[in-house]
């Protein structure tokens, strides 16, 4: 692994987050990336070495072994943390292409002229709902991972014992699976991480809805005043003219123009 390329990343996405957002990837990073890379690989490890079943029938061990457990659980995990670390890298680009954006429209056009955007990193407009996507989707995988978890291990986290009865297996055989409580331990640390990260995301987004709500909510407080005294200026406006019409009328019937009432020095 890229170790210098991995801190440039993680120090993108925790300058372009909000608190929530740092939090999530502390917690990301530490419980569960360094999990993963430190305890996970020796707890499993070759775990289809220490399946063990009191069989010796041909094909019995390698089909039990599939039965109860199709997908390793490290390499789930692992599968996990990249999808769920993926979506902010949108976020990233996102800003470099802002960036790259404000660049060419500064060459193109001077240094002088009027910028594109007045913070490339603030999340208004696309980059608003980038991250909010984001968000969406991390949780989403999240929650897809834990039924995924509870669904192929049908909630039975390394039992002591299991029962195999899969054809070739002659008769119902009995498997021991190496570290059951270990590997049992990790499990429910891992989901329960991933119930936290969820809560984490579904602040962040909470927080983001209601903020950009309340600055709506501001910003037509401020704008409505502005509108009532310009709708009030153009109907005093448009009075004015229709008493001038009224008197230039009025005047002509009289059979006089408005200009003989002005009284000029002689």
């Amino acid at each position: 692994m890229n170790w210098t390329f991995f801190q440039g990343l993680v120090s993108g996405v925790n300058k372009y987050s909000t608190a929530f957002g740092r939090i999530w990837l502390s917690v990301v990073f530490i419980f569960r990336l360094m999990v993963l890379l430190v305890a996970a690989e020796k707890v499993w490890g070759d775990e289809q070495k220490d399946f063990d079943c009191n069989t010796r029938e041909p094909g019995c061990h390698n089909v039990c072994y599939d039965y109860f457990f199709p997908v390793s659980h490290s390499r789930l995990w692992a599968l996990q943390l990249i999808f769920v670390t993926c979506p902010s890298l949108l976020v990233v680009l996102h800003v470099a292409y802002r960036d790259d954006r404000e660049r060419k429209h500064q060459l193109k056009y001077g240094e002088g002229c009027p910028h594109l955007y007045q913070d490339t990193s603030k999340k208004r407009g696309g980059l608003w709902w980038t991250y909010l996507f984001s968000l969406i989707f991390k949780m989403s995988v999240d929650a897809i991972f834990i039924f995924l978890v509870f669904y192929i291990y049908e909630a039975n986290f390394f039992p002591l014992l299991v029962r195999c009865n899969v054809p070739p297996c002659p008769h119902v055989t009995d498997c021991y699976i190496g570290r059951p409580t270990e590997k049992r331990i990790f499990t429910v640390f891992l989901v329960v991480i991933s119930l936290v990260c969820i809560l984490l995301t579904l602040c962040e987004i909470l927080y983001l809805v209601c903020k950009r709500c309340h600055e709506c909510v501001v910003s037509h407080k401020v704008n409505k005043p502005e509108s009532q005294i310009s709708t009030i200026s153009s109907l005093a406006s448009k009075h004015n003219q229709e008493n001038m019409q009224d008197k230039s009328l009025l005047d002509k019937a009289n059979g006089h123009s408005p200009t003989e009432d002005i009284g000029f020095p002689a």
